[in-house]
């Protein structure tokens, strides 16, 4: 025995000595309440990071560092990874990715129904509005072209993305109603193909929008097929959010099955009055479908606003086509009436989200692309229309024309039970639906919804301190293990050797969210050091503008 205590001070020189040996961590993290993304209790520990890698978890007193966060009394968690982030362009245009990152979001994963590629002349054309507003124009045609742009200019957060379905029917048909012929739907699998080669994380759906909703069901499967070959998912905004939405979780069901492919609903919801209550029957249906072999899950944002374009209050087959087509159709008279008629009438056919969020009160003009029109910006349709002294569904219908079907609006569509029950469910995960802001720069210059400025911060202080709808760290695995399991982002989403070290240090009593549907411009609080790959993109609360992120290619990567 006394040899063994006399050995003490020997083993403990040469632990010290191997520790000095040992090159210096680049960052550790002292001291915090880690959450590590399981949902396992926090725990008191540090975490070393070197060449943006974790290395090591536990007590590591003695170790040298170039740079060192006393997270004493603060909360340490894996960066937060949004399953719909739609920054795509955005981060091409501004790489701080601002809003995203001040509320701990260090990884996107995108690509709704249409994605950032492929791309092809037309629809090069499609989109001139929106680049020369922002000031870039695609240089690529391809998803490894875009990867490629990506990696190139630089970015604050990482991000993979899904190829769409609605891009790849618009690639090879164009926005015309019909099924495609097997040429086409041949030409649609090999373009999968090809994206998954080239790093998709697989092949998504939006089938309430055109050119998407002209995708039959069979051939949404022959897609995802090839996606799982490659060990893809399917993502999907499903066919109906509203009143056929029983038959639209029907599809999901069955193309997860048939394609025998892992699969999400995109912002699950009910929306409309009409459907308010049944948040609780719908997640009983995914258990069901689980209890059934059927790997399928949602995700959502913590709001009970919607946001898209605001040409989508108009019936479907006036969108027929796209912009040109649609912007033609408005000038008719005849037709511009009809369109005006069914508006107002409940539909099963489509989702009216002109009636179904309550009329011109329930829609807030959020942004637009003609400069001319920014006085719009932050008024419902309703006070558009008392100003000018229209009917709102002209006031509606004369905004889309003026900005040529670019407008983005905001929707209050969904109950705050229904949210709340969803949120509470752990086959939910978290997605903003949003692309990033900053309060300067361009996109400075519009408004926006509110969740891409402050979901997280609204999970987290809301929900989750204020409220106690959930534990801290069952939220934390919704935002960090299970979108990154769903995504198949194999080294995030966990605080754990050898993951990236994408790190959130929070202060639990001071996360507020500071962003509003009024005022959106305002980055959330409590989210003091956020570190993207082991580089600290937010340091003591100020965004750094470090662009350490990286392009996520999915699990069918193949390298040139």
């Amino acid at each position: 025995m006394k040899k063994l205590f006399a050995a003490l001070p020997l083993l403990l020189l040469l632990t010290l000595a191997a520790r000095a040996a040992e090159p210096p961590y680049d960052l550790l993290v002292t001291g915090g309440r880690v959450v590590d993304g399981t949902s396992a209790p926090w725990f008191v520990a540090d975490v070393a990071v070197r060449d943006g890698r974790i290395v090591a978890v536990g007590a590591l007193a003695g170790h040298a560092a170039r740079r060192t966060i006393d997270a004493s009394g603060l909360y340490v968690t894996p960066g937060f990874i949004d399953l719909l982030g739609q920054s795509e362009y955005n981060v091409l245009v501004d790489k701080r990715a601002a809003s995203k990152i001040t509320q701990g979001i260090t990884t996107e994963v995108t690509g709704e129904g249409s994605s950032i590629a492929p791309l092809n002349d037309a629809m090069l054309a499609d989109g001139k509005d929106v680049y020369e507003r922002y000031g870039f124009t695609p240089d690529f045609r391809t998803l490894d072209g875009y990867f490629r742009t990506f990696e190139r200019r630089g970015s604050a957060i990482n991000l993979g993305t899904f190829v769409g379905a609605g891009g790849l029917r618009d690639l090879v048909i164009g926005k015309a109603d019909r099924r495609a012929t097997p040429e086409e739907l041949k030409r649609m699998c090999d373009a999968v193909d090809q994206a998954m080669r080239e790093g998709a994380l697989g092949v998504s759906s939006s089938l309430q929008y055109v050119p998407d909703m002209y995708n039959s069901t069979d051939e949404l499967i022959a897609m995802a097929k090839v996606a799982a070959r490659y060990g893809g998912a399917y993502f999907t905004h499903q066919r109906s959010e509203a009143n056929t939405i029983d038959a639209s979780m029907d599809e999901v069901f069955r193309i997860a099955r048939e394609a025998g492919i892992r699969t999400q609903i995109w912002h699950f919801k009910t929306a409309y009055k009409r459907n308010w209550g049944r948040m609780a029957a719908l997640l009983e249906r995914l258990r069901a479908a689980r209890a059934q072999g059927i790997d399928v899950a949602a995700n959502q944002y913590p709001w009970t606003a919607g946001s898209n374009g605001l040409d989508a209050c108009l019936p479907p087959w006036i969108r027929e086509g796209g912009r040109d087509a649609l912007l033609k159709r408005l000038a008719d008279p005849a037709q511009r009436e009809r369109a005006k008629k069914e508006m107002l009438e409940d539909s099963d056919a489509w989702s009216n989200q002109y009636l179904g969020s309550g009329g011109p009160e329930g829609v807030l003009i959020a942004s637009v692309v003609n400069a001319s029109l920014k006085k719009y910006e932050g008024k419902t349709v309703a006070q558009m229309a008392a100003e000018e002294k229209k009917d709102p569904r002209d006031a509606l219908i004369d905004l889309v024309i003026a900005d040529r079907a670019n407008t983005a609006c905001i929707i209050f569509m969904m109950d705050e039970d229904d949210v709340r029950t969803a949120l509470k469910s752990p086959l939910v995960a978290f997605g903003t639906d949003s692309g990033a802001g900053a309060t300067d720069g361009i996109f400075s210059q519009e408004k926006s919804h509110p969740r891409g400025w402050a979901s997280t911060a609204r999970i987290l202080g809301k929900y989750v301190r204020d409220e106690k709808l959930l534990p801290l760290e069952e939220a934390v695995r919704k935002m960090t293990s299970f979108p990154a399991e769903a995504a198949a982002l194999k080294d995030r989403g966990l605080i754990k050797e050898g993951f990236a070290a994408d790190l959130v240090v929070l202060d639990l009593a001071k996360v507020q969210e500071l962003a509003t549907y009024e005022e959106p411009r305002r980055y959330s609080a409590g989210f003091p050091y956020v570190a993207v790959n082991g580089v600290l993109v937010v340091d003591g609360g100020r965004i750094t503008g470090a662009a350490p992120g990286k392009a996520l290619r999915g699990p069918g990567y193949r390298a040139p």
